[in-house]
C-alpha cells in the first residue's frame, strides 16, 4: 500500500518540490531529464524498485479497458518518460499504467530550447517540445533490453505507447511514419496511442481531419490485425485452429481540447467505424485561459497549456466525448487533485492519467486519486 497519501504530499511538495524547482537555475528541462536519470537508475536495480515501491506504491480500483487489465484507473500520461529508460520505475510511483513517449518513426531534436515554461501561480506548464525523441528502434531497444514486452507484466504495469509524426516527414506520408513506429514498438505495447493532437508539430492536428484521420487509423487497425505482437518476448503460441491466441494490440486516438463539438462528432464516427478501440481526452491547449496575472508575461510563449486552466475544458470534453460514444475515455487534462481525477471518472472516463499534475502534486496525487477510488469501490 505504501505510505498514506498525505504523507507523500507533505513530503513531495514542501521539501522536495521547492529543491527540485530550484535546481539547474530553475530550468524545467533540465530538471526532468535529471529526474527522468534518477528514476531510471532506480528501475535498473531490484533491490532499489523494490524499497521505492514500499514507499510510494498505492493500490486502487481495477479495471479491464480495451481488453487491457489495468490494477488502477490513474496512469502516467505520454511526455514524461520520452525514451522508455523509466519504464520499470512507475509502478513504484503509485501508476496503474504508463504512456511513453511519444515516439516518432526517426529520432529528432524536438523544437529550441527554452521550450518548456513553469507556470506557478497558474500550476500550470507551457510546452513547445516538439517530439523529442530518440526514434522507435532506440525505444523498442530500450524496451527489448528491459525485457517489456506486451502481456508478460515486467513494468508491473501495463505499457501504452504513444505514436506521433516525424516533423520532417510529409503530411501525405504520414500513414507510413506511424506505420513505421507501430511494427517496432507494437511487441512492446498493451495499447498504442495515436497523437494526432500536439501543437507542437506544425500541420499535425490536420490528421484529426476526417479523412486523414480515416486513412491513418485504418492503417493502423489493420496493421494490428495483421501481425500478432509478440507477448512475454516470444511469438504467440498457436490456439486450437491453429490461429494466436493473442488479440491485436489495442489502438487509441488522442485528441485535442481545442476542437468544436462537430470535429469531435466526426472524430468519434471516424473512431468507431475503422475499430480504434478508445479515445483519450485531451491533450494541451493553445487557449490561455485562466491563467493568473502573474503568468500572463508567459501567455505570449508558443505551445501548448497544460495544468489547472486547462481542468474546466478537459471535464467538458471528455463529458462530451463519454456521452456521444460507445468507446472507452481515458480522461487527462487539468487533474490536479483527486477530486479533479473523481469529476472525470463521474462524467464517463473509464481511466485517467497525470502529467502536470503529477509535476506539481509528486507521488501523494497518484495515491489520493487511488484512495479516493478505493473507497468509491463500494458505493
Amino acid at each position: 500500500m505504501g505510505l498514506p497519501a498525505g504523507l507523500l504530499d507533505a513530503g513531495y511538495t514542501r521539501l522536495l518540490r521547492p529543491v527540485m524547482f530550484r535546481a539547474r537555475g530553475g530550468d524545467p528541462e533540465a530538471i526532468h531529464e535529471d529526474m527522468i536519470r534518477l528514476l531510471a537508475g532506480v528501475g535498473s536495480l531490484a533491490p532499489v524498485r523494490a524499497l521505492t515501491g514500499l514507499l510510494a506504491a498505492s493500490t486502487g480500483r481495477p479495471a479491464t479497458v480495451a481488453g487491457v487489465r489495468f490494477p488502477s484507473r490513474v496512469g502516467l500520461a505520454a511526455g514524461l518518460d520520452k525514451d522508455a529508460s523509466a519504464v520499470l520505475t512507475w509502478r513504484g510511483l503509485g501508476f496503474g499504467f504508463t504512456e511513453l513517449g511519444t515516439v516518432t518513426g526517426r529520432a529528432q531534436p524536438g523544437n529550441d530550447r527554452p521550450r518548456v515554461f513553469r507556470l506557478r501561480s497558474s500550476k500550470a506548464l507551457i510546452n513547445r517540445m516538439g517530439f523529442n525523441n530518440p526514434g522507435a528502434a532506440a525505444v523498442a531497444a530500450t524496451l527489448a533490453a528491459r525485457n517489456v514486452y506486451r502481456g508478460n507484466g515486467v513494468a508491473g504495469i501495463p505499457v501504452g505507447i504513444s505514436l506521433g509524426k516525424t516533423k520532417v516527414v510529409p503530411l501525405e506520408d504520414a500513414v507510413e511514419d506511424y506505420l513505421a513506429s507501430f511494427r517496432l514498438l507494437a511487441p512492446h505495447a498493451d495499447y498504442i496511442a495515436v497523437n494526432v493532437s500536439s501543437p507542437n508539430t506544425p500541420g499535425l492536428r490536420s490528421l484529426q481531419d476526417g479523412g486523414a484521420l480515416s486513412g491513418l487509423v485504418e492503417a493502423l487497425v489493420a496493421e494490428a490485425s495483421q501481425t500478432l505482437p509478440r507477448v512475454g518476448g516470444a511469438a504467440p503460441a498457436p490456439g486450437p485452429q491453429g490461429g494466436a491466441t493473442v488479440s491485436p494490440v489495442p489502438v487509441l486516438v488522442k485528441v485535442a481540447p481545442d476542437l468544436t463539438w462537430a470535429q469531435l462528432d466526426e472524430v468519434l464516427a471516424t473512431c468507431a467505424d475503422h475499430g480504434v478501440a478508445g479515445l483519450i481526452a485531451t491533450n494541451t491547449t493553445l487557449a490561455r485561459d485562466g491563467l493568473a496575472a502573474a503568468d500572463q508575461p508567459r501567455a505570449a510563449e508558443a505551445g501548448g497549456l497544460s495544468g489547472a486552466p486547462l481542468t474546466r475544458r478537459a471535464r467538458e470534453v471528455v463529458g462530451y466525448v463519454a456521452s456521444h460514444t460507445d468507446l472507452p475515455v481515458i480522461g487527462v487534462g487539468g487533474i490536479m487533485t483527486a477530486a479533479d481525477a473523481r469529476a472525470l471518472f463521474d462524467l464517463g472516463a473509464s481511466l485517467v492519467q497525470l502529467y502536470t499534475g503529477f509535476i506539481y502534486g509528486g507521488p501523494g496525487l497518484p495515491a489520493a486519486i487511488n484512495a479516493l477510488d478505493r473507497e468509491g469501490m463500494g458505493s
